[in-house]
């Protein structure tokens, strides 16, 4: 028996679940297949748990520093497994808002795995699905290197299985997850020791957010060894061994976390029976419009290799659902200045071009850069603290600002606003004529005056 949809989505995740409400809203008979629970990574391993962690461990840096400001010290430990309770708890509630909108919804969920066995035709636990429209949105998985020993390693999915706060742990990667994980384990009371091939922490982006990510890491008590290439993962008496290439060993720790980047969930999908295109690496590419080279197959969100992020592909698969059941034949996603934000320990914001992109793409002298760097007031009575710093990256004569780039507590919330500002294609006079909001972190945006003197 065949059961026939005008779409069919692959993926109840955030990206899948947007494209679905949308086409039900224009009157689309619509099933999504999902072998696990709705909302995807976002909702269950990553956005909002280790948005919840953050949270948490912000508020044991206030408890210590408390003691600067004049309220008695206070430094016992985290109950750890009532938060990791009270974390689970909070997810179950958003998934089990999904199950019960999507009913509302009338959208069907199918649990299960699908596969293309065509153009037009799913296979679920034995069962056949039709449909004109199939969107593909799986998302990804966590990387793990085929190394000796890799299994000694969990993921950043094991992170969320922890039921007691390892005493010693080191995280393996210094990319966004890497950072986020190192300085919530640390502020909750680990000792953390982070690595990377890499000599800098969050190599893609800007110079000046690298930088200052190093050193605030460093402030915060984490052991940084960059770079440091993994041979091999090794099971002692005392614990786990990490050995480099070069023959040094770290350790021992309770618990190594691989946080070395995901890969595409796509390669058991059935790409080859709908001749659907795949690179080498899972990736499947899609024009502008989210188009695979199959007509009726379109990709979105984390396997199309742009912009990785949850609001990314949501945007996306509302886009497409305008564009398939709504009439608006031009709809689609604008992937350029999209706002992001790496929830560290302080929080780093960017939103634009780095200046090296920008140089490369208009030239030393059309680019004009303002920085600066400060300790905020914040920590005017703590006995340490986190550095802030700022870069605008501007271009052309009337200084265009392609780029907007920060590090330091609160930058997470300064970050959207001043993205509508950079997408507006606002000049850096605009900015200048902004009044400033006094005392705050952000009035540094719209009070730098001097370029720096290198550009």
């Amino acid at each position: 028996m065949t059961t026939h949809y005008d779409l069919i989505v692959l993926g109840g995740g955030s990206g899948g679940l947007a494209v679905a409400e949308r086409a039900v809203q224009y009157g689309q008979r619509v099933a999504v297949i999902e072998p696990h629970k709705l909302g995807g990574t976002c909702v269950n391993l990553g956005c909002v748990p280790k948005k919840v962690m953050w949270y948490a461990a912000n508020m044991a840096h206030a408890r210590h520093e408390a003691e600067g400001w004049g309220f008695a010290p206070l430094h016992d430990r985290v109950d750890f497994a009532k938060l990791v309770a009270g974390r689970r708890q909070f997810v179950d509630n958003i998934t089990q808002f999904w199950d019960g909108y999507a009913v509302d919804l009338g959208i069907d969920i199918i649990q299960g795995w699908g596969v293309l066995t065509g153009a037009n035709t799913v296979s679920v636990n034995g069962q056949c699905y039709t449909a004109p429209h199939i969107v593909l949105s799986t998302g990804g998985k966590p990387l793990v290197p085929p190394v000796p020993g890799a299994a000694l390693g969990i993921t950043s999915d094991g992170f969320f299985d922890l039921e007691i706060l390892p005493e010693r742990v080191a995280v393996i990667g210094g990319g966004y997850i890497g950072v986020e994980l190192a300085g919530v384990l640390h502020a909750l009371g680990s000792a953390v020791t982070l690595l990377d091939m890499l000599d800098s922490v969050i190599a893609p982006f800007d110079s000046i957010l690298r930088e200052t990510a190093t050193e605030n890491l460093q402030t915060l008590g984490i052991k940084l060894h960059l770079p440091f290439k993994v041979q091999q993962l090794i099971q002692g008496a005392e614990g786990k061994y990490i050995e480099s290439t070069s023959g040094e060993r770290l350790g021992p720790f309770d618990v190594i976390i691989w946080a070395v980047g995901r890969a595409p969930h796509t390669r058991e999908l059935g790409l080859e029976a709908a001749c659907v295109r795949m690179q080498p690496n899972g990736i499947i590419p899609t024009d502008e419009y989210q188009n695979t080279n199959v007509p009726s197959i379109y990709a979105i969100g984390d396997i199309t290799g742009r912009a990785p992020l949850t609001p990314v592909a949501i945007a996306a698969g509302r886009q497409l659902a305008e564009r398939l059941f709504n009439g608006k034949t031009t709809a689609k996603l604008d992937y350029s200045t999209i706002p992001t934000v790496v929830f560290a320990h302080p929080p780093i914001g960017t939103v634009g071009l780095t200046e090296d992109a920008a140089r490369a793409e208009f030239g030393d002298t059309s680019v004009t850069i303002y920085e600066t760097r400060f300790t905020p007031m914040r920590y005017a009575l703590s006995a340490q603290g986190f550095k802030t710093a700022m870069k605008l990256v501007c271009v052309g004569e009337n200084q265009r600002v392609i780029g907007l780039h920060m590090i330091g507590d609160g930058v997470d919330e300064m970050l959207q606003g001043f993205a509508v500002a950079v997408k507006a294609g606002l000049t850096k006079a605009q900015f200048d004529a902004t009044v400033a909001i006094h005392p705050t972190a952000s009035e540094e945006l719209v009070t730098m005056k001097t370029p720096r003197s290198d550009t």
